[in-house]
């Protein structure tokens, strides 16, 4: 569950915090702890309340996960839920979550469903000692920074994907399992939307309202994340409305298609009505008919017969039916 629990004083990293121990080294104002966790128990987050003083429905969500993107004050700590996305080794789009408990003196990650570990990114954040001495602030800018940066690198490898796929939608023919990619392809592109719409506007309460947390000089950053996740939104709307548009292009060049495979159909249906007709009019076997006894009524009947067909072919062939 515990995946890094380290004090920070003046941006240098110090040494690692047991959990008990806690409660003891926030009472140095001049330090902070980054703690990580991934998918805790119950009974630890019930610990966790006592040595940070979490308000229980912040910690009653963090158990329950699932939440939607949000910001929300309890006293003088915020709870803040994320959700997480990233590429499996299958170039399959993972959503996850994470949730944050962020004070004066501490920041608390919080790891739910697949998601990538946040190690690489307190490497990072230790090498800038001047920003991490600014306190946990600059600590949640990295992690959400890197959060977004991963929408934008699922939204560059899924470009590629979708433009595959519409040179595969514009054909005449009907593929069952591309227009399933295009379908799953704009619920993932949904779901992504969904988990990067937020975002902005948490940045930006985060800079109005929380000044306490997120000194001046970070704000600029948090800027930078906000207006990242915006063109997320924007270009995963633009994927989506792309593949909308090429599968009803796809299914629109199908429809002609057919229409004009209908078209010949009825065609030479009207062309062959002709001599059905004749044909069975004199296989009724009738003694009185005309031109049974002539020498050249066969030939007279199949010549007709020949002449109208050619005559309805070359109609239809100059209107474009044939």
């Amino acid at each position: 569950m515990v995946i890094n629990c380290v004090l920070y004083r003046e941006g240098k990293r110090q040494e690692k915090v047991e959990i008990a121990d806690i409660s003891e080294a926030l009472k140095d104002d001049n330090a902070f702890i980054w703690l990580g966790l991934y998918q805790p128990e119950p009974e630890f987050m019930q610990q966790l309340q006592q040595e940070f003083h979490l308000h229980e429905l912040a910690i009653e969500d963090t158990l329950t996960a699932h939440q939607r993107p949000k910001v929300e004050q309890y006293g003088q700590s915020l709870f803040i839920a994320v959700n997480t996305a990233h590429l499996s080794d299958q170039d399959e789009i993972v959503f996850g979550e994470t949730h944050f408990f962020v004070g004066k003196n501490f920041l608390i990650s919080v790891r739910h469903g697949p998601s990538e570990s946040y190690a690489s990114i307190r490497e990072k954040a230790e090498k800038n000692v001047e920003m991490l001495r600014e306190g946990p602030g600059y600590a949640l800018y990295c992690i959400l920074d890197f959060i977004v940066d991963n929408y934008g690198n699922i939204i560059t490898s899924l470009s590629k994907r979708i433009t595959d796929m519409e040179d595969n939608m514009f054909s005449t023919e009907f593929n069952r399992h591309t227009v399933e990619q295009v379908y799953r392809l704009r619920r993932e592109l949904l779901t992504l939307r969904n988990a990067a719409m937020p975002v902005p506007e948490m940045c930006q309460q985060l800079v109005r309202f929380h000044e306490d947390l997120i000194p001046k000089c970070l704000r600029a950053y948090l800027r930078d994340v906000q207006d990242h996740a915006h063109h997320v939104t924007i270009n995963a709307e633009d994927m989506r409305e792309m593949l909308t548009s090429a599968m009803q292009v796809n299914l629109a060049l199908v429809s002609v298609q057919q229409s004009e495979i209908n078209k010949k159909l009825a065609g030479w249906g009207a062309i062959l009505i002709v001599p059905t007709i004749l044909f069975s009019m004199y296989g009724m076997n009738f003694s009185d008919m005309p031109e049974l006894k002539l020498r050249f009524g066969y030939p007279a009947v199949v010549g007709l017969t020949a002449i109208v067909c050619f005559g309805i072919y070359r109609k239809l062939k100059r209107s474009g039916w044939l």
